[in-house]
């Protein structure tokens, strides 16, 4: 038989040349060149390398060149694999040769004992590797050496080298790597192009000429581009002109300019509109064929009968009627514009797209290329398919977006009969806080919100281009995401990531100080000279630059602050100096002595600091640096949200700098880097002095970001600029956690205006006046920034004023909206008393949140109205100031109660500001203010100021009397009064010297002496009163005994205090001010009901009625109806805590309510909120029961012995059924299972679900140990080479690889992996440990955490970048054992689920689509959360075959036939996903609902009935009782707390367990005491149980067990409804949209797979968590709802092929 070997010129089939000259005795092979490999064999034709090789040696099977037997054969098979796989993949290359020369250490031939194909195909191979001589020259790889030499040495080789073509000799490597040349380090998945050939690759990028190319673009452009160079094929640059109401000829040369910046060269350039004429042919062609027809419905008509999937009336017409409407288009006539032509497609696909499309549209206006010789114009759709296929394009790259148009495009080829390109899609780039619609940019350029197209903020190839980002880093960037489909949304971060390790071998460093903030540092011991200075520490290429040193030099301030004196500090590019001395004047560092040491070169412990020399030789460069923020603030906006809500201020900062003398001389466009400060580039080039305007103009840096937080004090914007945006950063900081699980509207706060609209208006005209000048007339761009500035600022002020965007000759409302600003102190005080009424009403009727919040803020805006108008702030008690004489002269007492007030407030912010390690110079700052006031105070009342300073004044001028006097917070003796009010004032005075000796930076030992000296009066103060000091003690005014005052005055005194304390209580928080000031706040309003209680005998509770002066009491009648108001009142609150029924509450509240109404009847006034005083009234008598009022939702701080701590809102805002992932939220947050952490996908695991986690490790540790499997741990780090030892495994998780790039400051000689899975870890050493068949089975877990980091928004427990698991690695010496593990662990798995959590699951296997990459097998269980209708993978038990133990070698000798066997291999794993299951599948509205077997306790008992009444004895036997019952639940093993904090009611402890989910809470009072008995609640459904004490601990045990199979069966319920069987396409639809999972007939196939997962797709969002996705294969289930018959079809329409089972399907997490 006559056969031809063509060999590629290119790419020459060495070891296919070489078997053909092995065989040319017994075989006759003619050997051409070409372009291509293949061998002919008659009319057969074989392509392959190894198909070709394989061939050969079986031709001549006396030569045995294919081994000798069935084994040998099979080790042929495996090196011709290994030959054009791992030996040629760059990235493989280096592992795959060192596995050769440890294969080749003992043998001569790499298959038996003599020369076969394998020997030949991998030879050549290296041969052709362009790696071949650094491995012949490596001491590394001796076996591959000499096996290499031994073959090129034998006849037939030498033959075939010495005949080869010279341009194969000469030929680096082999043209299949061409894809690979670029060498670079991180290259993205790149999935090969299906059907195409070296050479003959055709690629298009077809932009419309409508707007600027954005980094979108540019990957479209950058991947048509690499696979045109990968297969030297060919790009078509293409402008898509088929719009011409879009199309400029001015964008297709920007576009042009934009593609050369890319270093984009297109071989050809092309206009759709060329085929203009073609495409009017074929459309008539299609009219002629009834393919197409002219359609005049209304455009919503036609939009709407899309919809509903209903036929237009003209689908019918005939042929002559469309040709007549075709006529009236082309004319462009009036009757023309209302058609369109569609294509007859079907109205009743699935797929909207191919419900008649629209093809032509009639457009009379002219074209930019065409002119007006067109009147109607194809659509994309239509034109796409038909100049790809005329222009020879192969293949077509589009976006995933394109989708559904797939068959659309295929539709229109073959209508026409044009030849079919292939479609190749990939994954839109979506990045993060930005736009990329061409439409909401133009909206940013023509607001004049950004300086043009090339903005440094806009995502355009200029704007990202002009702020820095190089070409070569961008399309590192783009390579790296590869060809992958992922959707993902990619962060700002990585771009810069990669753009920096282009620019930090090549940026010239330089050196920059704030301007204004410098501090001159006087060098002694040096003169002023120039020295030559690296501009690059490492890259002597760049050259050098001059530097000037000298006597005085300049420093940043934030460097000065960190220098020690006595210390050395590197001056970079300098040497070491010893810091002498730090000159400081009121605590401001004023300048810096320091004594060169230039000859100490020890720099590695030293700070390093940049600096400047100051000499009129060297003049600095006037510098500005510029720092831009993302235009968007919200990360990722929702399909519905509009962009225009989150537009920031202030997204450019620009800060003045003084520059090194050698910034003059850069040019723009030029890449630097700032020392210590960044990277950055030149925008603007420094111009000297011009002779025209009289000034310099200054250099001006655009900051490149680096991907990296700054962490250098003197890095990123200077402190003072960031201030300002410190309280947002906070705000978006605790936001970003909650948007990790799933988009939540962000709303901006609106500032209160005081303007009216028509005011804001007529400034916003003046104000666009004044801007459109300053650009007309060119002004400098600060000074237009400026402008811009307040004009978006009072266009923010008119949209909070009217509610809606300004825009040119809006309509303003009439009336204001804003409040109308109040200058009467009076008037305000009224309406902040009536408004604070108002809030207290509305939140004691428990009135909803949001309208709660804005009574509170009109509450606030009144207050900071007040404080403008009185120069004070509000207080309560505050009266309207007196009107003084003409010229007020302010008495003493007035001016030093002024200053006393400020100083306490200016205190106050002192310690705040070290609360929160605020920086040193504004706590400095701060200090110094306080010392000017007390200096003011001692000027005006001739003594020191003192913490609770008394101020007093003169006899002849009387002073007012405070409207609130509080008494002491604790009684002092008479005789010690004198004693406790001289150590007051002792401790104040060393208070004031430690705090000068602070701001001074005294010594340490000076000021540690002088602590331990405050310290110690602090203690005898403490000795003396039995108090703690504290800093709002106030001395005593006299030693004598005060006079006795009424009882009823005292006590209506005290009572009014409190209240008041308790408003300023709720003021700081509603202010959020610091915890230091509102515990203040709270612990003075404990010691006022302290001194109430000593004074009246009994607790202040909330509505107490005091007694008024006996002139001022009233009736009987009014003070009997008091009286019972008040214990109807108190009453209500008891039945409140104790949880009764509503009913019951309901009662009481209409008796309380009808006692309030006969007080108004009588007396004609309200009675008084809780807390006031009614006109005479009578103190009523106590009642006998104290109870404290039912916990509200807002925050309450509480004593807890001696702490005060903070107690968050309780109760669930969301509902389950509402919005789930709000829910989801919630219910992880207030039941204590996570706290959100600052690093995006992690979550701090709360001891509360780590119980959980340990419940279910401990059991499943203790199962598996049975089993034989022990535990152990492997590292976490991953070396590269191990990871991608196996590549089909790894491909799965390298997006979301997590890499170790930096040790320190220094890059790391190679990057190490955080372990996504472990297979690569461990296996190396199962192969070191496997010597015999005796070393089997290992059984090996772990139990560890993994880090894989996705792209996708995270979900606590759901999806996290790091989780917890098990997994298990285990390896068998047969198949069977293997494969039975397989099923052990996997029932394992189910019981944890079933038996432990409650959760019923189905077990099946993973379709070959869905199976874990490189296993043989996957078993699964699949569990389903009925509140979203979606199914999740529970856990994973695979069988792996021989896989992995090929690769890594693990392999053992059988011992019956002394022949090498590969070990059989399992993993299989659970994961910390399991809390998130059983939170979604149980929790509700009010809170977790934890199943009894993991609960960290199954039962909380809490004590009830307890009252101030109630007697010691009985208290004691109550509590006594309770911790009887939890000993004798804890002996039956039942987890078990008793809640005995006396500082929370029943109540509040019953939502607290009840949010925590505890099964079981056990209520035990005096009544259940006495009658011997207790009352259980359920947590599942709240039923209430009385049992009986004697059997408690059997009844509760038993009750546990009931509530668990209660779970279980309501969960199972809820599975079995949402499980349906399915044989129709339609139901299968229906039933996914249902949140249904689905039991269907599926062949099995993967492409089938694949059309069901799209097909099943829904047009619009399930969910705010989410896309409706498709339905995928969850599993194979074992236990099949029937047979497959052979009249049953695959659920796919379109598929035709024969189901194999019934598969589970359904949307998945």
């Amino acid at each position: 038989m006559a056969c031809v070997l063509t060999a590629n010129l290119s790419d020459a089939p060495i070891g296919a040349l070489v078997l053909v000259e092995f065989v040319k005795d017994s075989q006759k092979i003619k050997v051409d060149w070409s372009k291509e490999t293949s061998l002919k064999v008659g009319s057969d034709s074989l392509s392959s390398v190894s198909t070709i090789c394989r061939f050969l040696a079986r031709s001549s099977p006396k030569l045995c060149l294919y081994g000798s037997n069935i084994l040998d054969q099979a080790e042929v098979d495996h090196w011709l694999s290994f030959s054009t796989g791992p030996l040629v993949c760059k990235n493989d290359s280096k592992d795959a040769i060192a596995y050769l020369d440890r294969v080749l250490g003992p043998i001569t031939y790499l298959v038996g004992d003599k020369l076969t194909a394998a020997d030949f195909a991998v030879w050549g191979s290296l041969y052709s590797s362009a790696d071949v001589s650094a491995v012949l020259s490596s001491k590394a790889y001796l076996n591959v050496k000499r096996w290499f030499e031994f073959i090129r040495s034998l006849p037939a080789v030498q033959s075939v080298i010495s005949s080869l073509p010279e341009e194969v000799k000469s030929a680096s490597k082999p043209q299949n790597q061409a894809a690979e040349e670029t060498g670079r380090k991180e290259e993205g998945k790149f999935i090969d192009l299906p059907g195409a050939e070296m050479g003959k690759v055709v690629v298009r990028f077809p932009p419309e000429a409508s707007g600027y190319l954005h980094i979108g673009h540019a990957k479209a452009a950058l991947l048509n581009q690499y696979y045109q160079q990968a297969f030297k094929g060919k790009l078509i640059m293409r402008f898509d002109d088929t719009n011409p109401a879009k199309e400029k000829v001015d964008f297709e040369k920007v576009i042009l300019e934009d593609l050369e910046m890319l270093e984009i060269i297109p071989d050809e350039f092309t206009h759709t509109s060329s085929y203009f004429d073609l495409m009017l042919d074929m459309c008539e062609k299609l009219m002629k064929e009834g393919k197409a027809y002219v359609d005049d419905t209304e455009p919503e008509q036609m939009k709407a009968e899309r919809e509903q999937r209903t036929e237009s009336k003209n689908r019918t017409n005939s042929l002559e009627k469309n040709f007549a409407m075709w006529n009236e288009m082309k004319q462009g006539t009036a009757l023309g514009t209302k058609c369109c032509v569609r294509a007859k497609i079907d109205m009743n696909s699935h797929n909207g797209c191919m419900r008649d499309p629209t093809i032509y549209r009639c457009k009379p206006e002219p074209h930019p290329r065409t002119g007006s010789k067109y009147k109607v114009y194809p659509t994309y759709d239509f034109a796409c398919p038909i100049v790809d296929s005329i222009e020879g394009v192969t293949h077509c790259l589009r976006t995933m977006e394109y989708h559904d148009r797939d068959d659309q495009f295929y539709w229109f080829i073959d209508a026409l009969g044009l030849r079919k390109p292939v479609i190749w899609e990939y994954s839109r780039l979506n990045m993060t806080n930005t736009v990329l619609s061409k439409r909401k940019l133009t909206w940013f350029v023509e607001e004049g919100l950004v300086d043009g197209w090339d903005d440094p903020r806009f995502p355009t190839v200029r704007g990202v281009l002009r702020r820095g980002m190089t070409v070569e880093g961008l399309k590192q960037f783009i390579i790296a995401q590869g060809s992958s489909r992922s959707v993902v949304v990619m962060e700002w971060d990585k771009i810069w990531a990669f753009n920096k390790k282009v620019i930090d071998p090549i940026a010239p460093r330089f050196t920059a100080l704030e301007a204004g903030s410098t501090v001159p540092v006087l060098v002694k011991g040096v003169k002023e000279e120039c020295i030559d200075v690296p501009k690059h520490p490492k890259n002597s290429d760049i050259g050098v630059k001059k530097v000037w040193v000298g006597p005085r030099v300049l420093i940043d301030y934030a460097d000065a602050e960190v220098l020690k004196e006595g210390e050395n500090t590197t001056f970079i590019n300098w040497g070491n100096m010893l810091i002498k001395k730090i000159n400081r004047v009121g605590g401001k560092i004023e300048s810096v002595e320091v004594e060169a040491n230039l000859e100490n070169k020890d720099f590695k412990k030293t700070l390093k600091i940049t600096w400047l020399a100051e000499t009129p030789k060297g003049k600095f460069t006037p510098t500005y640096c510029v720092y831009y923020d993302h235009i968007i603030s919200k990360a990722v906006l929702a399909k519905d949200e509009d962009f225009k809500t989150y537009i920031p201020k202030n997204t450019r900062t620009e800060v003045a700098m003084t520059g090194d003398p050698e910034l003059a001389a850069l040019k723009v466009g030029d890449i630097i880097q700032l020392q210590r400060r960044g990277f950055f580039r030149v925008d603007s080039a420094y111009e000297p002095l011009s002779p025209h305007i009289g000034k310099e103009s200054p250099i001006v840096l655009i900051a490149i970001p680096d991907g990296h937080q700054k962490e250098l004090p003197t890095a990123g914007v200077p402190k003072k600029q960031e201030q300002a945006m410190s309280a947002k950063e906070k705000t978006q900081s605790a936001k970003g956690k909650v948007a990790e699980k799933s988009p939540v509207t962000e709303v901006p706060s609106k500032p209160i205006g005081v303007r009216d609209a028509s005011a804001i208006n007529a400034l916003i005209v003046q104000q666009g006046d004044v801007v459109r000048k300053l650009k007309a007339d060119k002004a400098d761009k600060p000074t237009v920034d400026v402008a811009v500035k307040t004009l978006l600022d009072l266009k923010a002020e008119f949209k909070s004023a009217c509610g809606i965007d300004w825009k040119p000759n809006v309509a303003v409302p009439t009336a204001p909206i804003v409040k109308q600003s109040l200058n009467d102190e009076a008037s305000l005080l009224t309406k902040i008393a009536e408004q604070g009424d108002k809030v207290r009403k509305i939140k004691t009727d428990k009135a909803p949140k949001d309208q709660v919040d804005a009574a509170v803020k009109v509450l606030l805006d009144l207050k900071g109205e007040y404080k403008k108008v009185t120069g004070k702030d509000w207080k309560p008690g505050a009266q309207p100031s007196s009107p003084g004489p003409a010229t007020p002269v302010p008495a003493p007492l007035s001016a030093a109660g002024d200053l006393s007030a400020l100083i306490t407030d200016q205190g106050d912010k002192v310690r705040k500001l070290k609360a929160d390690k605020a920086p040193k110079k504004d706590i400095d700052a701060a200090v110094q203010v306080l010392l000017d006031l007390k200096a003011k105070y001692k000027s005006a009342c001739g003594q020191d100021w003192k913490p609770g300073q008394v101020v007093t004044v003169s006899t002849t001028q009387p002073a007012s009397p405070s409207p609130v006097s509080p008494p002491p917070a604790s009684p002092v003796s008479s005789n010690n009064s004198s004693k406790r009010n001289e150590l007051l004032e002792k401790i104040a005075q060393q208070g004031d010297k430690v705090r000068s000796l602070k701001t001074s930076k005294a010594e340490k030992s000076s000021i540690d002496q002088e602590v331990k000296t405050l310290l110690a009066l602090k203690s005898e103060f403490k000795s003396l009163t039995g108090e703690d000091w504290k800093p709002d003690l106030k001395p005593s005014a006299s030693t004598a005994s005060p006079a006795p005052e009424t009882i009823g005055n005292s006590s209506a005194e005290l009572n009014s205090s409190i209240i008041k304390q308790g408003d300023k209580v709720r003021q700081l928080k509603a202010e959020k001010a610091s915890k230091d000031v509102i515990d203040t706040a709270v612990k003075a309003l404990l010691s006022l009901k302290a001194n109430y209680k000593n004074l009246t005998g009994s607790e202040w509770k909330p509505g107490v009625v005091t007694t008024a002066p006996p002139t001022a009491m009233a009736d009987n009648k009014v003070d009997s109806l008091v009286t019972k108001v008040n214990e109807q009142g108190e009453k209500v609150r008891q039945l409140k805590s104790a949880g009764a029924g509503k009913d019951e509450i309901d009662a009481a509240v209409q008796v309380l309510l009808g006692l309030k109404a006969e007080y108004k009847t009588l007396t004609g006034n309200e009675f008084p909120a809780a807390g006031r005083n009614p006109k005479a009234a009578k103190a009523p008598s106590q009642p006998k029961e104290k109870s404290k009022p039912k916990q509200q939702p807002k925050e309450k701080v509480v004593e807890d012995g001696q702490a005060t701590k903070k107690q968050t809102r309780l109760g669930m805002e969301a509902r389950k059924e509402e919005n789930l992932p709000d829910w989801y939220s919630q219910v992880i947050q207030k039941g204590e299972m996570i706290e959100y952490y600052d690093v995006s996908g992690c979550y701090i695991l709360r001891p509360w679900s780590y119980s959980i986690w340990e419940q279910l490790s401990s059991w499943f540790d203790s199962e598996i140990k049975k089993l034989g499997v022990e535990n152990c741990y492997f590292p976490i780090f991953v070396s590269r080479a191990a990871l991608e030892k196996e590549k089909s495994h790894i491909a799965d998780f390298s997006p979301e690889v997590a890499w170790v790039t930096k040790s320190g400051d220094s890059d790391m000689a190679e990057p190490i992996a955080i372990r996504p899975t472990s297979e690569t870890v461990m296996y190396p050493a199962f192969a070191k440990w496997v010597q015999s068949y005796r070393d089997l089975p290992i059984k090996l877990n772990q139990w560890n955490n993994v880090v894989r980091w996705e792209f996708k928004h995270p979900q606590p427990f759901l999806r996290t970048r790091e989780f917890l698991w098990q997994e298990g690695h285990t390896a068998f010496a047969n198949q069977k054992d293997a494969e039975e593990e397989v099923y052990t662990i996997l029932d394992l798995y189910a019981r944890i689920y079933e038996e432990l959590l409650a959760i019923p699951v189905v077990k099946g296997r993973k379709t070959e689509k869905e199976k874990f990459a490189g296993g043989y097998f996957t078993t699964t269980v699949e569990a389903f959360v009925a509140a979203s209708g979606r199914a999740i993978q529970g856990a994973t038990s695979h069988h792996l075959g021989q896989n992995f133990s090929k690769m890594f070698e693990i392999v053992f000798e059988d011992p019956e036939t002394q022949e090498k066997k590969y070990a059989f291999q399992n993993s299989w794993g659970f994961t910390t996903r399991t809390i998130g299951v059983m939170i979604m599948v149980h929790a509700d509205n009010q809170g977790l609902v934890l199943p009894p077997r993991v609960a960290p306790k199954q039962v909380v008992i809490v004590p009830c009935g307890v009252t101030v009444s109630m007697k010691e004895e009985e208290k004691n036997a109550l509590f006594t009782s309770c911790k009887e019952l939890e000993e004798s639940l804890q002996q039956k093993n039942i987890r078990v707390e008793g809640d005995y904090r006396d500082n929370y009611s029943p109540g509040w402890k019953f939502n607290h367990w009840e949010l925590k989910g505890v099964p079981i809470r056990v209520e035990l009072g005096p009544k259940d005491l006495k009658n011997q008995q207790l009352v259980a609640v359920r947590r599942d459904n709240g039923e209430k149980i009385t049992i009986s004490r004697s059997k408690a601990a059997e009844d509760i045990a038993a009750l546990l067990d009931t509530v668990q199979k209660a779970l279980f069966e309501k969960a199972s319920a809820e599975m079995k409804n949402h499980t349906t069987i399915c044989k129709k396409w339609e139901e299968f639809c229906d039933g996914v949209d249902k949140k249904n999972i689905i039991l269907a007939p599926f062949c099995g196939e993967i492409p089938c797979e694949d059309k069901i997962k799209k097909d099943s797709v829904k047009d619009e969002t399930e969910d705010a968590s989410g896309p409706s996705m498709g339905a995928k294969s969850l599993c194979i289930p074992f236990q099949q709802p029937t047979q497959i018959t052979n009249s049953d079809r695959c659920i796919h329409p379109d598929c035709k092929a024969k189901p194999k089972q019934y598969t589970l399907f359904g949307r998945s997490y």
